[in-house]
């Protein structure tokens, strides 16, 4: 099969950065004060340019209703926001107070904290109470690995037909090519495999795997 990419290095990557949209002063403001804050869990937070893609979907598919899995401090968040009308919704799930702190703060200062709802808890619990005769129209999935098999069908089931979803940190780290969870992300390579093997499979959706970032999902529900 006819392999067709670019490789990826720091020069072409800060180029792609610098001709795409997205991280004004205030997202780098909320990047900074993260890395400041949070160390090595920066890799929590949501590239440039997958924030900037997630804007672009959200507006293009005209979403109204979006669905968050994994606010930490709200980079992705404010991001799927902006691409919603000023009378759109995200619901976004955390469990963790000191996290969404450091985001509650940024959702005000960019004039979005009308159009987000923060709930704290267990994600899968969140999902489970949420009622399918309300549907999202845009669902990112971005928390703990070990349950994302379990995230990915309650979205599909909370997802309308034409809606979409987008699953963050797919390659998980390139460890989804080994045999095993002997890496160091946390253990959880079974369970992403699994989900991957998943979509792959699923006639309910149509769906794309990117190489952005540790690797991005689009999911689009089918009638």
């Amino acid at each position: 099969m006819l392999e067709k990419f670019t490789q990826m290095n720091s020069e072409l990557y800060a180029y792609a950065l610098r001709h795409s949209d997205g991280q004004d002063e205030l997202m780098r403001h909320l990047a900074e004060e993260t890395e400041r804050e949070a160390g090595a869990s920066i890799e929590m937070l949501s590239s440039p340019e997958q924030a900037a893609l997630m804007t672009l979907l959200v507006r293009a598919i005209g979403a109204r209703r979006a669905l968050e899995l994994g606010t930490f401090t709200g980079y992705g968040s404010i991001s799927i926001a902006r691409g919603l009308p000023a009378d759109g919704l995200l619901v976004t799930c955390d469990l963790s107070e000191q996290w969404t702190a450091i985001a509650r703060r940024y959702f005000e200062e960019a004039g979005l904290g009308d159009r987000i709802d923060l709930r704290l808890g267990p994600a899968l619990e969140t999902l489970i109470e949420l009622p399918e005769s309300d549907p999202f129209d845009f669902v990112f999935i971005d928390a703990d690995k070990a349950n994302y098999p379990a995230y990915y069908e309650e979205c599909v089931r909370l997802t309308r037909p034409g809606g979409l979803i987008a699953i963050d940190n797919v390659f998980y780290g390139g460890e989804v090519l080994g045999d095993s969870d002997g890496g160091d992300r946390g253990g959880s390579a079974a369970e992403v495999r699994e989900m991957n093997d998943r979509i792959a499979a699923d006639d309910r959706v149509l769906s794309v795997m990117l190489g952005i970032a540790d690797g991005v999902t689009l999911a689009l529900k089918l009638e």
